[in-house]
C-alpha cells in the first residue's frame, strides 16, 4: 500500500486531510515540522509527501533541497497557501511534481496524488 506523508505545521489541516485519506484507501501520517519529516522518512517507507512550503524554522523550500541533495527518492506535491508563479517554478526546480493551492480540492488533490504515485509505481 502505498504511504502519504503530510509536512505541515497546521496540525488541524494535516488531522482532516489525513483522515480524508485514509477513508479513502490510503495509507497517511503527518508530521508539522520538516526535522520530524525526515526522521519519518528515515525509519519508514513513504511514498508521496505532501508538502507545505511556510512552516517555521525549515520551510518546505528547505525540505525539497534537501530531498534533491541527499538523493532521496520520494515524489512531493506542494501544497501551499502561499501560490505563486514563482514559488510554482523554484518548487518544480527543486523535484515537486505539482503545485496546488490551499484550501484545497479534494478531487484535484487526488487526481495529483494518483499521478504522482503511478509515476512512483512506474519507476520501481
Amino acid at each position: 500500500m502505498d504511504s502519504i506523508l503530510i509536512v505541515d505545521d497546521d496540525y488541524n489541516l494535516c488531522s482532516v486531510l489525513s483522515d480524508e485519506l485514509n477513508e479513502i484507501g490510503y495509507k497517511s501520517n503527518f508530521v508539522t515540522t520538516a526535522d520530524d519529516a525526515f526522521d519519518f522518512i528515515a525509519f519508514n517507507k513513504v511514498s508521496l509527501l505532501l508538502l507545505d512550503l511556510k512552516m517555521p524554522e525549515k520551510d518546505g523550500f528547505y525540505v525539497l533541497r534537501k530531498i534533491k541533495d541527499d538523493g532521496i527518492k520520494i515524489n512531493v506535491i506542494v501544497l501551499t497557501a502561499y501560490a505563486d508563479v514563482q514559488s510554482a517554478i523554484e518548487s518544480a526546480k527543486l523535484g515537486a511534481s505539482d503545485f496546488i493551492s490551499k484550501p484545497y480540492d479534494l478531487d484535484e488533490l487526488l487526481v495529483s496524488i494518483r499521478k504522482a504515485l503511478a509515476k512512483e509505481n512506474n519507476e520501481n
